[in-house]
């Protein structure tokens, strides 16, 4: 059990038979009447965002999720197939449990899955990967490297703006959460 007074942001609570995730929280104590929390709470499973109140002190359980590190082995059909490299036990996920990770998720890529209760309800991936550019328009001379971003698709089809000067073949970092280049790799 969780006390409402013990909220912070990325806090996993059970609500309704769902996780909640706390998003925004605000202890608010009027000048009259009992204080209480003013919360913003994001569905895990729905991806949902709702507002809540609750007393101050109200506990309600908290949501115990577990992380485990998983490779990702390959597809099949619209499953994507992850192994416990530990156990050799095979997890199948769905793309919308995935989420929008899946344009940056390649074959022997290793990614944590949080589940709750035996259930996965999400993947975190790295923060940043390494992709091949596979298509981009080429660079002309007098490309310098503040002038400007293109379009490039990326080997697991996802497109990232990235600076004129970059060509078709080389291997870039890209930034998971923000979708933003992030330089070369060798």
């Amino acid at each position: 059990m969780i006390s409402s007074n013990d909220f912070r942001t990325g806090t996993t609570i059970e609500l309704d038979g769902q996780v909640w995730r706390v998003v925004e929280f605000l202890h608010v104590k009027p000048g009259k009447g009992s204080a209480f929390v003013r919360t913003k709470l994001k569905g895990v499973q729905s991806g949902n965002v709702v507002e809540k109140t609750f007393r101050a002190g109200e506990t309600m359980p908290q949501a115990l999720l577990e992380k485990s590190t998983l490779q990702h082995t390959y597809m099949e059909g619209d499953d994507y197939v992850f192994m416990d490299m530990a156990s050799y036990e095979e997890t199948r996920l769905t793309a919308k449990q995935i989420g929008d990770g899946r344009k940056y998720l390649k074959e022997g890529m290793e990614v944590s899955v949080v589940s709750w209760n035996g259930k996965p309800l999400e993947v975190e991936l790295p923060n940043s990967v390494v992709l091949e550019v596979t298509q981009t328009d080429p660079g002309v001379k007098g490309d310098t490297a503040t002038g400007g971003t293109k379009p490039a698709i990326v080997e697991t089809g996802a497109q990232v703006m990235v600076p004129l000067f970059i060509t078709i073949g080389e291997k870039i970092k890209v930034d998971t959460r923000t979708d933003s280049y992030l330089g070369r790799e060798s």
